[in-house]
């Protein structure tokens, strides 16, 4: 089964998450760009030393509460969305009720690399914004700016182009 099939599988099976088709839209867009073009959760790409900047004692690291020296590449991005940091894997791991801490890369497994994500945009786990603020029924969806419910505008226009191609494609 391809990376897409799986996720179209998940989503037909997540009645609660996702309150339009606009927001499956940018969802599929979101997991498009986030896994490389592959559907498939991945890991944040980069050599191992680019994982340096994000270690303890950092200006980065201690944002994303990495304490351990090796946390910045142990704690990297994985998943649909590409969660990093010790303290997302510890709090985003208790919400969906998997230990992330010990053993990061069940991130990497798709179910719950699915609910992390699905459930990251609707919740507003990752920067505290929710889908919902962009992306409503009855209203012209705003994608660009959805891109800040994960990681600030970075390449939201691109992102944004790609949710419009699955809003066409879904009929949304």
């Amino acid at each position: 089964m391809s990376g897409l099939s799986a996720v179209l599988g998940m989503i037909q099976n997540d009645t609660a998450t996702w309150d339009n088709v606009n927001q499956i839209a940018y969802a599929l867009a979101t997991m498009k760009w986030e896994t490389a073009y592959t559907f498939t959760p991945i890991h944040e790409l980069g050599p191992v030393s680019y994982f340096d900047k994000y270690d303890a004692g950092t200006p980065f690291g201690q944002q994303l509460g990495n304490t351990n020296p090796g946390d910045g590449f142990l704690f990297r991005g994985r998943g649909y969305v590409q969660i990093t940091g010790r303290e997302n894997y510890t709090h985003i791991g208790s919400l969906v009720g998997v230990d992330l801490v010990s053993n990061p890369d069940l991130a990497l497994q798709p179910p719950i690399a699915y609910q992390i994500a699905a459930n990251g945009m609707k919740n507003g786990w990752f920067t505290g914004r929710r889908l919902s603020q962009f992306i409503t029924t009855g209203a012209a969806p705003d994608y660009v700016n959805a891109r800040r419910i994960i990681n600030g505008l970075d390449h939201a226009a691109d992102i944004a182009a790609i949710a419009q191609t699955f809003q066409g494609l879904l009929g949304g």
